[in-house]
């Protein structure tokens, strides 16, 4: 079934347009109603296949196998998942004990371990409904076959034993992997391994592997980055191909005089790039002018990378299956090679450089009256930074204000338009998440020395507020252009999320009215009405939570967060595959005398779908390796104040203890052991409260407690806390007198029962 399409070999003259015509065919006949479920000898014969045709029969049904069209049951008979209430997805494990299947439609239905068949994270399957969705929960499957596994090599620590061995993977959600005798020699106890699956797991038997490198002891002081580092292949992952090397070697260094021919010359213009201190990949340059009738010129210029990476070549496809850059403390894995993203397409200071550009007027409202995209040739008259930019805005810093002279009258405009965009953004009801990123900071020798918020500035909301007029822009224009495109999409969130919103927000006296035709003006005036900092970041947390993943689409279906109809990645070409693609797009349409034939609006359409699946998934593996990493350095750093005490917030509360955050954006668990006390503790999932059933004390989201830290596990990336008392003494603790934010008096809600759990202390 894994045979290649391969006509010459085969000696079978078939077009791949009658290859496309038999497929649909056979789709058609195990969709009829009237189909029964038949072998592949039975198939054939209904076919009258040829001995020699098999293996077109054969690959027509292993893609329809892979699309989730059909499987194979138990007595090699093809059965339809139409008619079966079966999905295809990919299982996403959340712990050894269950997962969810992310289905196609963006559904996620969960699965108990009991019903997973061993299916490991990442692994694409076959699901079987066998609970329907509710208001109250997501649909529950079982999974009937694996179609594809994902996880090829595990890390882990080894444990050796006389005539065998274990490895205990760093990844809490895979079980121990079973090694045989012979392949344990030579291989020392505690040595922290790359493992190679022979078998997966099955519900009798381990999983089985092999060897294949020890990556160190696991008393070596950075095992741990090591050994994360591994397991995603960071350093094997930062070099390119010697194919694509050798297509990047043929790229000239500087701008050539031929590819200037179609462009706008704006070397001239005042163009600056704002970035943080260490960015080396400059992708976008901005230019803002007052008008004599008062209105704004804003002018975004994105490096034109698409005029270097080519249709049709290694070094796009490497490109294409990369799909991002990831971006880990002290190191990236780059979508593109340095000569590119830190040569030739960044946007350096005091060279040519090629953009693809958009002209946006601005009334004094800030609502935009008219744009312009077209090619341009630029030079950047400075490199400035988000730290200086932020000095020279607010006077601070002789030295810089001196460097700056030159061009503060062009940053107080930059400002007065940043302002002024982003008032009438919110006014519209986009929302703003105000959720810190966190920063590692590393020494020389990659050692973590500090974890802090990453500081945001007006000097990082003016390029955040000019770069999303812009992307707004060029998604509407090439909306009604009706042309083949990459949206960036948020689509509306769920009913029963927007619920289990509601429960935590009515710990806060609000409430979201109209949950089943929401918009998002709602949310964001919620988030704007809790004025204490800690607590909106909080809330804006669990909304972020409760909101579906944006991701991409060929389909534009608007961005609900950003309260956006068109929305689209248009700028940072360097490190999203999206906007080098939409780039592609508009430059062959520019290029085209603004009309693209049918050939290539087929052709893009067939891309835009295909790539904006491959982005959004690796956008996923980025964002999990950045958050591992994060989580690491995180557990290796507070590792160093075990005993310490700290001021946190309730950040999320569960049925197993409440998660705490620091003000350094460090997040850890109070289990209820830790409790230290001797009550009983009850989890009223209605309202995301705890309370204590002896003493009557109530835990909510947004409480500000003092904590000691008593554990940090870097294997597992778990940090665990004890309560030790109350930061602010707060009326709300006791339950049966409590009257602020949404307790009311005298009517406290019944716990729910079966989410009852006991203080280990009180057995």
């Amino acid at each position: 079934m894994n045979k290649k399409y391969n006509v010459e070999s085969e000696n079978v003259n078939l077009s791949n347009e009658e290859y496309l015509r038999k497929k649909e065919v056979l789709a058609s006949f195990f969709l009829d109603g009237n189909y029964e479920l038949m072998t592949f000898k039975q198939i054939k014969g209904i076919f009258n296949i040829t001995k020699k045709e098999d293996y077109i029969l054969e690959k027509i049904l292993d893609e329809l196998q892979q699309e989730g069209v059909i499987y194979i049951d138990s007595s090699k008979r093809y059965v339809p998942t139409a008619s079966k209430n079966i999905h295809i997805g990919v299982y996403e494990a959340k712990s050894a004990n269950f997962g969810f299947v992310r289905t196609k439609e963006n559904e996620d239905i969960y699965v108990s371990s009991d019903y997973s068949m061993n299916a490991m994270d990442k692994d694409r399957v076959l699901v079987k409904i066998i609970s329907n969705k509710t208001e109250d929960k997501n649909a529950e499957g079982q999974v009937i076959k694996i179609v594809e596994r994902n996880i090829k090599t595990i890390i882990g620590r080894f444990e050796k034993s006389r005539n065998y061995g274990f490895v205990s993977p760093i990844d809490s959600k895979i079980k121990d992997i079973y090694i045989p005798k012979k392949y344990v020699q030579n291989i020392e106890d505690n040595q922290m391994v790359k493992v190679e699956l022979l078998k997966y797991p099955t519900n009798s038997n381990k999983a089985e592997g092999k060897i294949i490198q020890v990556i160190g002891s696991i008393d070596d002081e950075d095992i741990d980055v090591k050994a994360l580092s591994t397991q995603y292949d960071v350093e094997n992952r930062k070099q390119f191909p010697s194919d694509v090397c050798e297509e990047v070697e043929k790229i000239k260094d500087t701008v050539l005089s031929k590819d200037l021919i179609g462009r706008k010359d704006k070397t001239y213009e005042n163009v600056y790039t704002i970035d943080g201190e260490d960015a080396k990949d400059l992708d976008d340059g901005v230019s803002v002018k007052k008008l004599d009738d008062g209105n704004f010129l804003l002018s975004v210029y994105i490096a034109d990378v698409s005029h270097y990476v080519k249709d049709n070549t290694r070094l796009n496809e490497e490109a294409i299956s990369r799909g991002t850059s990831v971006y880990i403390p002290g190191t990236v894995i780059p979508m593109l090679p340095k000569k590119l993203s830190n040569g030739i397409c960044s946007l350096n200071e005091g060279v040519k450089r090629l953009a693809l550009a958009i002209d946006i007027k601005i009334d004094k409202e800030g609502e935009v009256i008219e744009s312009e995209i077209y090619k341009a040739v630029i030079n950047v008259k400075k490199r400035m930074t988000y730290e200086k930019v932020y000095k020279v805005l607010n006077s601070e810093d002789e030295k810089v204000l001196k460097e700056y002279a030159p061009f503060k009258e062009d940053l107080f405009l930059m400002q007065e338009l940043a302002l002024l965009l982003n008032a009438k953004r919110l006014s519209k009801g986009s929302i703003n998440f105000d959720i810190p990123e966190t920063k590692v900071v590393l020494d020389e020798d990659g050692k973590v020395i500090d974890i802090k918020p990453y500081e945001i500035t007006i000097a990082n909301k003016i390029i955040e507020e000019f770069m999303l007029v812009a992307n707004m822009q060029v998604a509407e224009k090439f909306f009604y252009l009706d042309l083949p495109f990459i949206y960036r999409v948020h689509e509306k969130p769920d009913d029963e999320r927007l619920r289990e919103l509601n429960e935590v927000l009515y710990n806060y006296g609000k409430k979201i009215k109209g949950i089943n035709n929401i918009h998002p003006k709602t949310l964001a005036d919620i988030l704007n009405s809790i004025t204490d900092e800690e607590e909106k970041q909080i809330v804006s947390n669990y909304m972020l939570r409760c909101l579906k993943l944006a991701r991409y689409s060929e389909d534009c279906m608007g961005h609900f967060g950003l309260a956006a109809k068109y929305y689209c990645h248009f700028t940072s070409p360097i490190r999203r595959y999206p906007d080098l693609f939409i780039h592609r797009v508009i430059s062959d349409y520019i290029d085209s005398g603004y009309v693209l034939n049918n050939e290539k609006i087929e052709k893009y359409k067939i891309q835009a779908q295909k790539y904006a699946k491959i982005s959004s998934e690796m956008e996923k593996e980025a964002t999990q390796a950045e958050r591992d990493f994060d989580d690491l350095y995180k557990a290796i750093y507070m590792k160093n104040f075990v005993g310490e005490d700290f001021k946190c917030i309730v950040s999320s509360i569960t049925s197993f203890g409440m998660f705490v955050k620091l003000a350094n954006t460090v997040e850890g668990l109070i289990p209820f052991n830790n409790m230290g006390d001797n009550d009983y503790y009850i989890f009223d999932e209605e309202r995301r409260i705890l309370v204590g059933k002896n003493i009557g004390e109530i835990f909510r989201v947004g409480d500000k407690l003092k904590v000691k830290l008593v554990r940090c596990d870097i294997r597992t990336k778990q940090i665990d806390f004890e309560y030790i008392g109350r930061e602010v003494k707060d009326e709300r603790k006791k339950g049966k007198n409590s009257s602020k934010k949404g307790e009311s008096k005298g009517k406290s809600k019944s716990p729910k029962k079966n989410n009852t759990k006991r203080n280990k202390k009180s057995k």
